[in-house]
């Protein structure tokens, strides 16, 4: 496992669709057998199971790695409270796009007020 002192500057993610659990652990600095893991720990981590139980991460799933590795390694969180964090941060998100819903909607039908009042 990786010391907080150690953590480099992490690779650029290449433009993929699909990758292996060791081009994964690569691009995130961690091993696989601690990407298993957190696959159990955290419900965002949900790569896609080939033949043989193979995995395949998407790029979104390398992101989320990414993150999760950054609040346990560098901000010294829990698995518990990391796994907190990143509920709140998808809550937040959810919110954020319903309010963005919510305008766009208010405005086309201010838009249609003004246009039925002429």
């Amino acid at each position: 496992m990786l010391e907080p002192s150690n953590n480099a500057e992490l690779p650029a993610i290449p433009g993929k669709r699909y990758f292996t659990i060791g081009e994964v652990s690569d691009l995130c600095g961690v091993k696989p057998h601690v990407l298993r893991y957190w696959e159990q720990e955290f419900p965002q981590l949900k790569p896609v199971k080939r033949r043989g139980n193979r995995r395949y991460y998407q790029r979104q799933d390398v992101l989320v790695i990414r993150q999760i590795r950054s609040l346990l390694y560098d901000q010294g969180f829990t698995i518990g409270g990391a796994r907190q964090r990143l509920a709140g941060d998808e809550a937040r998100e959810d919110v954020s796009q319903s309010q963005q819903i919510v305008r766009q909607v208010r405005g086309e039908l201010e838009d249609l007020l003004k246009a039925l009042r002429r």
